[in-house]
């Protein structure tokens, strides 16, 4: 039996490579994709002087704890191991389902709020209501009317909004407890986002206190329009189905309604056009009022409304249309001091960041997000290079500024002169801090040295002149550790453009491989699909993942296709209609390209692997160009359209009524026939994401045809497997298998 890969000499190097390579599926799961020990959720205070965060004390330990950073000292402000253990027990069914959607892998203090002078923190520890205040750093307990959920504090600091048994509530910090909306039965909640506003719009939240600290918007979510699905534990049968409501695509959404609460008990309801826009996008409370972002079914309008918070009339303040779907932008509508709203616009293909009607970003710079309004500043994200995503800053007078520098993917929160940088960069994970970030006191530093860049690269502000940085002095920059572990395995990626479509992609090969030594399997590593990139200048856990495989023994190719990201509105619309023939060619040509360029891939062996939308068009794959792939590891794969989510698969196909082919044309069900290779299917059967039925249906249907096929079921694992077991035995099980298939390949298939 030919071997699949040969080393080109047993030197110490490759030693130590395979020796590290065969600890990694362990390190893998152990440090939940090397995310423990990273800091994140970033508060600063207004002035500036104190960064809050939460980190976990190693790369291992999963408890999350509150800090403080000042005066360049961190200090421990809440351990839940301190807390007679809190934090690891059960929580609260609501807290489960938001910590799902938001795809939390740690315990303890996973999330945080703040008044506003971030003096005052709230954070609930297995249901019970935690406060401290952080000029003391001594926490202390809140009574509450029962299991706490998203707990968040009143601007002034003397409430403490949070929601229990689906009821919104409020209580001083000395216990007193007022109940402002009570759930009229089990289909309704009071402040929590509704299925798709968390999973596919990225609306985590379901109420904003008033600058006042006396009135509270509050989001009523009434499921029971919506269709029920049953989630069980076929490992246990003790244990009842759990029933859970999922708006599947052409079926009824949630009832969403907003109602203005003030402390004394008085109630307004919010009015607006629901029949025509149905969806709540986002909604805030600043000095100039109330305000909601509202979307039609077909999501191709976008309003933002004003809303008058004496008698809840609304106002239309801005429209955005677009013949395909308006692509959402986390952090807008948003609006500046002024009142100037802060807003993306789609022209040709440039997503463009907009303030007060006026586009302050210029041509080809892809806006990203918005991450916060500070008097006339707008902080964002944006990309001038597919491979890498930086913090840019705005303000009039000033233009437009990158304040992040080197190579990677930044985001960040900002306040009072001060910046805090998280990045995903070619070293992993790095925060910075960095102070003196007003107009004229330079235009950013190198994320990895703290070094002085000078002036900024020119970027159109007002008018489309070139960003303005005032004097380029040295810029304080200070470095929040990351305890997090350091991969045992290096990635080495090739970053490549490839083909016609200039698609960006990276190939990984094995560090033991010397070109010309012997021809390498090919495996394909993608996600392809909408809202998110695997190739860029960044060491991010997916990049391990594909250096791992390529230590294997392949070549490992990673391709960024049609409906990507940060490409531009026309590139991520190509999609539309059809979410599998353009996503799957560009993985073709990429292959294609990359063979003719690099003579030691072998495409007579070449398999894909993927998760989700990469389990997809994985499996799709092997159906449809048998002759090019010649196995396959389906993981997590929507197989038939029409039983994902309204709100993330109208957006691409429209309504399976009103456009079936695009839901025959886009799915895998109805294709089984076609199977000739070999296809391991693998899901998580308590996924309330993409369910299993996906998997099952599709299994069935491949039987019934005569297709041979293995399905791997992960009893109790939802869209992430859980278990750290299983998270290393399933990169060894997925390896074995594709090996297996490539090598039954050579000996005659």
């Amino acid at each position: 039996m030919p071997s699949t890969h040969t080393p080109s000499s047993p030197d110490s190097t490759n030693s130590t490579d395979s020796t590290n390579s065969a600890a990694f599926p362990r390190q893998f799961a152990r440090s939940r994709r090397f995310s423990l020990g990273v800091p994140r959720h970033f508060t600063v205070s207004p002035d500036g002087s104190r960064v809050l965060f939460v980190r976990t004390v190693s790369g291992t330990d999963p408890v999350g704890r509150l800090w403080q950073y000042e005066d360049g000292a961190e200090r421990l402000v809440a351990d839940p191991a301190l807390l007679v253990g809190a934090g690891t027990g059960p929580v609260p069914e609501e807290e489960r389902l938001l910590r799902e959607r938001a795809r939390e892998r740690s315990v303890g203090v996973v999330s945080y709020a703040t008044d506003d002078a971030a003096r005052v923190v709230a954070f609930a520890l297995s249901g019970a209501l935690w406060a401290v205040r952080t000029d003391s750093g001594v926490p202390f307990s809140v009574p509450a009317a029962g299991p706490v959920v998203d707990p968040r504090p009143s601007p002034d600091g003397r409430h403490i909004a949070y929601v229990s048994r689906r009821s919104f509530h409020v209580v001083d910090l000395t216990g007193a407890d007022r109940q402002l909306a009570c759930a009229e039965g089990p289909e309704v909640s009071y402040g929590l986002a509704e299925y798709v506003a968390a999973e596919s719009m990225h609306r985590l939240r379901g109420y904003w206190w008033a600058p006042d600290s006396r009135h509270v918007l509050v989001a009523r979510v009434d499921t029971s329009p919506v269709e029920r699905r049953y989630v069980s534990d076929p490992a246990d049968p003790t244990k009842p189905p759990q029933a859970i409501p999922y708006p599947a695509a052409g079926t009824p959404n949630a009832e969403v309604t907003v109602q203005l609460l003030s402390l004394e008990g008085e109630r307004v309801e919010v009015d607006w056009d629901r029949k025509t826009y149905e969806y709540l996008v986002d909604a805030g409370w600043d000095a100039h009022g109330p305000f909601l972002a509202v979307q039609s079914r077909d999501q191709r309008i976008v309003r933002t409304l004003s809303v008058d918070p004496a008698t809840g009339a609304t106002e239309l303040l801005h429209e955005r249309t677009d013949p395909a779907w308006v692509q959402l932008v986390d952090g807008t509508p948003a609006r500046t001091a002024s009142g100037a709203l802060v807003l993306p616009e789609d022209d040709g293909d440039t997503r463009y960041l907009t303030v007060g009607g006026r586009r302050v970003t210029p041509e080809g710079l892809q806006l990203c997000a918005v991450l916060g309004v500070e008097g006339e500043r707008v902080l964002f994200t944006a990309s001038e290079d597919p491979l890498e995503t930086h913090v840019w800053c705005h303000e009039p007078g000033h233009g437009s500024r990158r304040l992040s520098r080197g190579p990677g993917r930044y985001s960040g929160v900002g306040r009072g002169g001060t910046v805090v940088l998280a990045g995903v960069t070619p070293r992993g994970n790095e925060v910075g801090v960095l102070r003196g970030t007003e107009p004229g006191a330079g235009t950013g530093v190198d994320a990895g040295t703290g070094a002085d860049t000078g002036t900024g690269t020119g970027s159109a502000g007002e008018a489309g002149s070139a960003a303005k940085a005032g004097s380029a002095g040295k810029v304080p920059y200070e470095t929040l550790a990351s305890l997090a572990e350091e991969p045992s395995v290096t990635p080495r990626p090739l970053h490549l453009i490839l083909g016609e479509r200039q698609l960006r992609g990276a190939l990984f090969l094995p560090s033991w491989h010397r070109e010309g030594a012997g021809k390498l399997p090919v495996l394909l590593d993608p996600y392809g699909g909408p809202a998110m990139q695997l190739v860029g200048r960044a060491r991010g856990w997916f990049t391990c993942v594909s250096q791992w495989f390529a230590e294997q023994g392949f070549a490992v190719l990673v391709v960024d296709g049609r409906g990507t990201s940060n490409r531009g509105p026309a590139w991520e619309k190509t999609i539309h209609g059809d979410q599998l023939t353009p996503a799957l060619e560009d993985q073709v040509d990429a292959l294609r390209a990359a063979g003719a360029r690099f003579g030691d891939l072998d495409l007579t062996r070449v398999a894909i692997r993927g998760w989700s939308f990469g389990g997809f068009l994985a499996a799709a794959a092997v159906l449809h160009h048998p002759d090019i792939f010649h196995a396959a590891v389906a993981g997590a794969p929507p197989t038939d359209q029409r039983l994902y989510d309204t709100h993330w698969k109208e957006r691409f196909l429209g309504h399976p009524e009103e456009q079936p082919e695009n839901y025959v044309r886009s799915s895998l069900t109805g294709h089984g026939h076609l199977l000739r290779r070999p296809l391991l299917l693998v899901h998580g059967l308590a996924d309330d994401n993409v369910a299993a039925a996906h998997t099952l249906r599709f299994s069935a249907e491949l039987l019934a045809a005569g297709k041979p096929h293995s399905v791997l079921p992960l009893p109790g694992a939802t869209h992430l497997p859980a278990g750290d077991a299983v998270n290393e035995q399933l990169l060894h099980f997925q390896r074995d298998f594709l090996l297996d298939a490539l090598e039954r390949r050579v000996d005659g298939d």
